[in-house]
């Protein structure tokens, strides 16, 4: 349902303008992928013309670059917990990194509007803003880098500060590759249900990200300790 908005004519309610902006996004990226939403079906859910949406936000892209920035370290802020759970620190260091990273994918794939972001990044969002933006975008994502590095080198110091930035960082990229490969279209659904040999090709987003992160991590603790 859409809201109906008198025109802004406080910080305050600039704000509250803003925040219904993110939050109808976030609502209709739990009914379709981040390539179907469109600022002019965002616009009519929140009930501000497309030119009024604009006042807030330069273009669609930055929208969802901020919605990634609040997704992201919601994420962060649940992982430390996550991570408390799964990982033994009484574990070998290989032990633990493999549980690190069975932690990791387990906890993205429960949050696929986060990999849909993630994966629409580099390729589609940074593309259509503005030099301060995309500066903007930036200085979150090595915040968000720097506390995933922290969470991950508590529970494997071995890694030491400069390899677990290098796999904080590779998380993020790897995960968006992954997600992309594992979310056929419908004709490779239609090809893969004709052909059994094809269908062999179709990849699991968890079990794919856990061993790619598992093999990133166990080269880099060889690595660290050489």
């Amino acid at each position: 349902m859409s809201t109906s908005f008198q025109r802004a004519r406080s910080e305050e309610q600039r704000a509250v303008r803003k925040q219904a902006i993110l939050d109808t996004a976030a609502a209709m990226l739990t009914e379709m992928p981040v390539a179907r939403l469109s600022l002019n079906e965002l616009s009519r859910r929140v009930g501000l013309a497309k030119s009024n949406v604009l006042r807030y936000f330069e273009s669609r892209e930055a929208v969802l670059l901020e919605l990634l920035d609040v997704a992201l370290r919601e994420w962060l802020e649940q992982l430390d917990g996550e991570l408390a759970q799964a990982v033994d620190a009484a574990a070998p260091s290989v032990e633990r990194g493999d549980q690190v990273a069975d932690m990791l994918a387990a906890s993205l794939a429960a949050r696929p509007v986060l990999c849909d972001l993630i994966s629409a990044q580099a390729a589609v969002l940074e593309r259509n803003v503005s030099p301060q933006v995309a500066a903007e975008c930036k200085r979150a994502a090595i915040s968000n880098v720097g506390v995933l590095a922290g969470l991950v080198h508590a529970r494997v110091p071995e890694l030491g500060d400069h390899g677990a930035g290098r796999f904080a960082a590779a998380t993020i990229m790897v995960t968006g590759a992954a997600w992309t490969h594992s979310q056929p279209s419908a004709a490779m659904l239609t090809a893969y249900e004709a052909d059994p040999e094809l269908a062999a090709m179709r990849l699991d987003f968890t079990g794919v990200l856990r061993e790619l992160l598992e093999v990133l991590l166990a080269g880099l603790l060889t690595r660290a300790t050489r």
